[in-house]
């Protein structure tokens, strides 16, 4: 009685701020080497590393339940991570694991349909397992495949190594399988790395509550032994850009009110709407209404970019005021800064400045600015908005005190997908190129100026009206 009393008792460590373990109860140890890991390293357990980055990062205490997998079972894990000083002064993360709960791991049902799935999977080129988010928790190459898989890829979304195309009906097999909680088969893919093309097939995983978890499945490159798939003599090379639109399309119609949903509901539960809850749930739901707007977000740009990359795509010539604009985009976005602890200085009531372009679309394009200038200032720092002409431009400028872009950094920014630091929390590294073929669209542009350092300066033109 009292070995099985003290086993249920929880286990605690401590990690550094870059995510090394410095010290952990014995339980939570072995856990961790049993993972492959030591004192000294990154944490081993990638859901438990995630829980305190994402505590590290929010600056706030963290819990979630987690299952991790340990020899041939799985362990059910309550998890509270919590910023904290170590190492003489530095941030780190205190992490308290309770529960212990031992289960037989999951499997697939041993249905015909079942067994046909692990037979793909056995042949398969890359084995990879999602949670019920599509982000990955497990990525493994063959052993007939060349080089090795990259572990800073897990936690990011299966759409970050597979570019996912539609079959011959329009369709996309991987939304119906999301959609239905079903297996699916012979999605087509393009490895975003090398451009080979790929089939996925997954099965889904269902835990012991009937609840999806995620998928379990596999990527065969074409060409290769497919078993029950035909092998094409010159795999076909596809049209990204047309697959990425369709995509697109396809997103926005399958997404938009699921995703409304979900943010509506969470933001009921954060605020408490039919009864007291325990904060850490509060908090959960807050933490899902944010994930559900930044996939918003990102639903919005790809309709966005759909839409500006079509040949007939034009934009209105109004008359408009850039300042009010200004005005507009910054109060659409005090809440945020509030959030943040960033002080917006905007224009004052009064200014005025004339020009010719799309009210909606500049008002867009602003709001990506300063969207921008919030996110990358310090806390307690000021983002500038200022008004001027500037020969036959009426300009904007978002000023802000964040840490500067290179120079050799100032160009790639405006690409399609490109981000400075592919690691850091963001966005889809669209807004910005989105905001230029906007601006350019309306006969003016967005630029910047910037060094490491020094913040950044985003300049928005557009023709100015006499």
């Amino acid at each position: 009685m009292m070995a099985n009393a003290a086993a249920l008792l929880p286990a605690r460590a401590t990690l550094d701020r870059e995510g090394r373990l410095v010290a952990a109860d014995p339980r939570l140890l072995d856990l961790n080497n049993r993972a492959g890991g030591t004192i000294g390293q990154m944490l081993a357990v990638p859901q438990l590393g995630t829980i305190a980055r994402l505590a590290r990062r929010l600056g706030i205490g963290v819990s979630r339940n987690v299952v991790v997998a340990d020899g041939g079972d799985d362990l059910d894990l309550w998890v509270r991570a919590e910023p904290t000083l170590v190492d003489a002064g530095a941030d780190g993360v205190a992490l308290t694991v309770s529960g212990w709960r031992q289960r037989p791991s999951w499997q697939p049902a041993g249905t015909a349909e079942g067994t046909a799935g692990d037979f793909l999977r056995s042949a398969a080129d890359w084995m990879w397992e999602t949670d019920s988010t599509l982000a990955l928790t497990f990525l493994a190459a063959s052993d007939s495949m060349p080089g090795s898989v990259d572990t800073a890829l897990l936690g990011l979304p299966l759409t970050r190594i597979f570019l996912l195309g539609e079959d011959d009906a329009g369709t996309f097999p991987i939304l119906t399988g999301l959609a239905q909680r079903r297996p699916f088969e012979d999605q087509r893919a393009t490895l975003r790395a090398t451009g080979q093309p790929v089939l996925l097939s997954a099965a889904p995983r269902i835990d012991s509550a009937g609840a999806f978890v995620g998928f379990i499945g596999a990527a065969h490159a074409i060409g290769s032994s497919v078993p029950g798939a035909a092998k094409p003599t010159e795999p076909p090379t596809p049209d990204l850009d047309a697959v990425a639109t369709a995509f697109a399309a396809r997103l926005d119609q399958t997404l938009r009110a699921p995703l409304d949903r979900i943010i509506a509901n969470a933001d009921s539960i954060h605020a408490q709407s039919d009864g007291p809850l325990k904060q850490d749930y509060a908090e959960y739901a807050a933490d899902i209404a944010s994930a559900g707007r930044h996939l918003m977000g990102l639903v919005d740009d790809l309709v966005d970019l759909q839409a500006i990359e079509r040949p007939d795509f034009s934009v209105a010539r109004e008359p408009i005021d850039l300042t009010d604009v200004a005005r507009r985009a910054a109060g659409l976005l005090q809440i945020r800064a509030t959030v943040a602890r960033v002080r917006i200085d905007k224009p004052a009531f009064g200014e005025i400045l004339p020009a010719t372009g799309e009210f909606r679309r500049a008002l867009q394009v602003l709001v990506n600015l300063i969207a921008n200038a919030v996110r990358y200032s310090p806390i307690d720092g000021m983002v500038w908005i200022r008004a001027e002409r500037a020969g036959q431009f009426a300009a904007i400028i978002v000023a802000d005190q964040g840490k500067g872009i290179a120079l050799a950094d100032q160009m790639r920014i405006f690409g399609k997908f490109e981000r400075v630091d592919q690691n850091e929390a963001g966005g889809s590294g669209l807004g910005l190129y989105i905001a230029r073929r906007l601006a350019r669209a309306m006969g003016g542009d967005v630029t910047v100026d910037s060094a490491p350092g020094q913040g950044a300066r985003f300049i928005f033109s557009l023709p100015l009206r006499g």
